[in-house]
């Protein structure tokens, strides 16, 4: 089962650059998807295209148009489909949308930004206080998670390009990576890094200095599986080629 996450940056803007004509070609089960930045209503063609795939799809908007907002494809139909998590303020940004199946759930995950200034760090500390109490909640009911996305977060010195020049950067803060760290002790596995410790390896670049060219880049999305999903991974991809947005997809294979 292949399983995608990627910050589309607008699912309109992707869309212009054969999106479409990727997704089908890598036969993915399943995709979380970030940042879509529509309602479905809007876009109708693009749902027509989904549907085409032979997608089930399920959108979770923020009020706010042409902002945040996410959404799961699946080939595989659902039983239960949980939109949002119950906090007002996080559910209005369209940030989380669960999928359950047989035997695990998947989660859309888009954690908010502090780049913009100290009131969205201040937010986006407030969310990974909730997020931790809400998934340790969760998982009483739901042993076998994946939660995939945006993060908003390098891990580790190797998940960003320079991480002297940004030790005081949000998205690399002590507070942000030592949260990090906290939710994979409580039981999560980083996917990717379960497979592969080599440095380099990034999933978003500023559209500045032509940083992508030079690959002058942080790893911020993730597929993070809770620790009893261990013996069902099977390999994880970072996929930079694929450039129809300012992030790339991480692509996720389980048994």
């Amino acid at each position: 089962m292949k399983i995608i996450s990627y910050n589309v940056n607008g699912i309109r803007a992707a869309s212009t650059k054969n999106f479409f004509g990727w997704l089908q070609a890598t036969d993915a089960d399943m995709v979380c998807l970030q940042e879509v930045k529509a309602l479905p209503v809007q876009i109708p063609e693009i749902i027509a295209l989904i549907e085409q795939l032979g997608y089930h799809h399920y959108w979770f908007p923020a009020e706010k148009k042409g902002y945040s907002g996410v959404a799961i494809l699946t080939k595989i139909k659902p039983n239960h489909i949980e939109f949002g998590c119950g906090e007002e303020w996080i559910d209005k940004e369209g940030r989380i949308l669960r999928a359950d199946f047989n035997d695990f759930s998947l989660m859309s995950l888009y954690m908010p930004s502090g780049s913009s200034g100290d009131e969205r760090q201040v937010k986006k500390y407030e969310f990974m206080r909730f997020f931790d109490m809400y998934i340790g909640e969760l998982r009483k009911e739901i042993p076998n998670l994946i939660v995939s996305g945006d993060y908003n977060i390098c891990h580790t010195a190797i998940d960003i390009h320079n991480p002297k020049s940004n030790a005081n950067s949000s998205g690399f803060l002590p507070e942000e990576r030592e949260w990090m760290q906290l939710f994979l002790d409580n039981g999560f596995i980083d996917t990717f890094r379960h497979f592969n410790k080599d440095p380099h390896h990034y999933t978003w670049w500023s559209y500045r200095a032509g940083s992508r060219g030079k690959n002058l880049g942080w790893r911020i999305d993730y597929h993070l599986a809770t620790e009893p999903m261990e013996n069902r991974l099977k390999n994880v991809r970072i996929l930079p080629d694929a450039i129809h947005s300012d992030h790339c997809p991480v692509l996720l294979e389980i048994d």
